[in-house]
Formats: C-alpha cells, sequence, structure tokens
C-alpha cells in the first residue's frame, strides 16, 4: 500500500508541471513582452497569427481600455475565434491576414509581435515588407520562434533553408534586417515548456527617420 502511495505521489510530481505550466509560460511571456516591446496604457499593439487570442488578450489587459490590439489570423477557423473575442473585448480587433501581407494599415502599430509563426510563413520576404510597414518610426517587433530540431520536417511551401520544422535565428535575422529592421536585443533564455525546444525571441526596431 505504501509502495503505491508513493508511486502515486511521485505520478502527481511528474505531471504536475504540465497541468499548469503552459499558464505559467503565457504568462512570464506576456510581462516580458510587456517589458521589452515596452507596452504602456494606450499602446496600439499587433499579434500575427494569434491562433487562440490568450497572447491577444494578455496584451489588451495590459494596454488597458485606451489601448487597441489588432489579432490578425490566416485560418478561418481561428480568426472565427478571434472574432468572438474581439466581441467581448472592446479595445481588440480580429483581421483576416493574407498569405503576403498583414493587412495591418500603414504605421498603425507602436508594437508587433508573434510566436512560433515564422517559421510558418511561406513569403517570408512580402510579409517582412508589411510588418515593417505597419509599425510607427520608433516601433518594435519581436519575433518568437525556435530552432528548427534534427529530424522534424520544413512545413509545406517553407523555403527550403530553415533545416527543419523551426527557423535558424541568423536566417531570421537576416530576413528582418533586408526588410529594413534592426536588431535591438536578442534573448535566448525566452521561456519553454520543455528542454526539446529552443525558444529564442529577437527584438527589431524600425528607426525614426
Amino acid at each position: 500500500m505504501l509502495r503505491r502511495f508513493f508511486i502515486a505521489a511521485l505520478t502527481l510530481c511528474a505531471l504536475g508541471p504540465s497541468l499548469w505550466s503552459a499558464q505559467d509560460i503565457l504568462r512570464e511571456e506576456a510581462d516580458r513582452l510587456a517589458t521589452v516591446l515596452k507596452w504602456r496604457p494606450g499602446s496600439v499593439v499587433a499579434e500575427i497569427g494569434a491562433g487562440n487570442g490568450k497572447l491577444s488578450l494578455a496584451a489588451a489587459e495590459r494596454v488597458g481600455p485606451s489601448g487597441k490590439v489588432y489579432s490578425t489570423e490566416l485560418d478561418m477557423q481561428a480568426l472565427a475565434h478571434l472574432e468572438e473575442l474581439a466581441a467581448k473585448e472592446a479595445n481588440i480587433t480580429a483581421v483576416k491576414a493574407a498569405v503576403s501581407n498583414t493587412n495591418l494599415a500603414p504605421e498603425c502599430c507602436d508594437s508587433i509581435f508573434m510566436r512560433l509563426v515564422y517559421h510558418h510563413l511561406t513569403k517570408p520576404a512580402e510579409i517582412d515588407a508589411s510588418l515593417f510597414r505597419s509599425l510607427k518610426p520608433g516601433g518594435r517587433l519581436a519575433v518568437i520562434d525556435e530552432a528548427p530540431r534534427k529530424g522534424t520536417s520544413i512545413p509545406e511551401g517553407v523555403p527550403k533553408n530553415r533545416g527543419g520544422h523551426g527557423v535558424p535565428q541568423q536566417i531570421l535575422i537576416h530576413e528582418l534586417v533586408a526588410a529594413g529592421f534592426q536588431v535591438e536585443k536578442v534573448y535566448d533564455d525566452w521561456p519553454s515548456r520543455d528542454a526539446y525546444h529552443e525558444i529564442y525571441c529577437v527584438v527589431f526596431d524600425k528607426r525614426k527617420r
């Protein structure tokens, strides 16, 4: 009986982090994004490829009712969910993205971020140019992604230089610098749910003219 008790306890300990870690990581990522992108009440922010919208919602809480969050998606099912979220949150606007365009207005954002989206872009040069246009002069872009893992496949339609599922940090930097961005800071210690994913974040800025 005692042995079974210890086995059960060890099992719960092993499972415990998986039950709460996703929420903890979400909170930590939102806090770090708020710091590196300098979110303030009234800031205008966009999330590219927002998925379930949890980070968009976290951003909306931090910029407050005087701020605005554009939450973009290419997938129609995910977009429908974001539209439902936007109907409940006055400072969130859902935006239908395109393969080669963010569909954000020129110079509408103080900051833009994307999480584990860049390595899925099939037309990165066009999206990078659109991101640059959408930022105000002096605005910041945070791109969170992962190094490709050995044995993984490149998503369909994505450039072949990725080396697997993910994108090498230097390739990501090279492509965004070519679009006009300048690197502000690289974070190699970005929160990750496990040791198998090498998550990093690169913060760029659009220098004032």
